[in-house]
C-alpha cells in the first residue's frame, strides 16, 4: 500500500463512525415474503472493526434506517455506539464524540449519501466510498478504493493502524 502525499492524516484519528447501508453493506435491501429483510456484511470488516477497537480507536455506527439485523451485527462485533433511525447525523456524531470524549479534529466519518455531508463538515476526515452519491464523493476528504459492502472498514483499518504504527502485519 503506497502513501499519497495528499492523503489525510489517518494517524491523527482516535474515533471513526460509519454509515451502514451503502458503506458496511452494498446498500441493497432484500425483503422476504414474511416482511423480514436481508443485508450482507463483509466478514473482513468485522475483523477490522475489532482491530480498531482493540487499538483504542472509538467506533460508532450512525444510520438513517432501523434494523434488527444491524443491531445483531453490531452486538456480534462489540459495537457499543450504535445509532439507528437518525435524521440529523451531525447531531448524533457530536453526541458520540461527547460520549467517547474525543474532539472532532481527531475523528472521521464514513458515508455514501446526502445525510452524511453534514458530518463531513464536523469532523477531521470525511470519507466516501466510490459508489457514493457524486455530491458526497466531491465533499469528502478521501474516497476509499473499496466499494460499499466490499470491505471499506477493512481498508480504513489498515490505513489508520499503519499511520499509527500499529499495523501488526508486513
Amino acid at each position: 500500500m503506497t502513501t499519497d502525499q495528499n492523503q489525510p492524516d489517518f494517524g491523527s484519528l482516535d474515533a471513526i463512525t460509519f454509515d451502514v447501508d451503502g458503506v458496511l453493506t452494498d446498500g441493497g435491501i432484500s425483503y422476504l415474503d414474511d416482511g423480514r429483510e436481508l443485508k450482507t456484511f463483509n466478514v473482513q470488516d468485522g475483523t477490522a472493526l475489532k482491530m480498531l477497537m482493540q487499538a483504542g480507536i472509538a467506533v460508532g455506527w450512525i444510520t438513517g434506517r432501523s434494523s434488527l439485523i444491524v443491531h445483531r451485527r453490531a452486538e456480534e462485533l462489540g459495537i457499543h455506539h450504535l445509532y439507528q433511525g437518525v435524521t440529523k447525523k451531525n447531531e448524533v456524531f457530536a453526541e458520540f464524540l461527547a460520549t467517547v470524549r474525543i474532539p472532532a479534529d481527531r475523528a472521521a466519518h464514513v458515508g455514501d449519501d446526502l445525510p452524511d455531508l453534514a458530518v463531513f463538515t464536523d469532523c477531521a476526515i470525511g470519507i466516501s466510498v466510490p459508489n457514493g452519491h457524486p455530491v458526497v464523493r466531491a465533499g469528502a476528504h478521501f474516497v476509499t478504493s473499496t466499494r460499499g459492502g466490499g470491505g471499506v472498514a477493512r481498508e480504513l483499518c489498515e490505513l489508520i493502524l499503519r499511520a499509527k504504527g500499529l499495523w501488526p502485519y508486513p
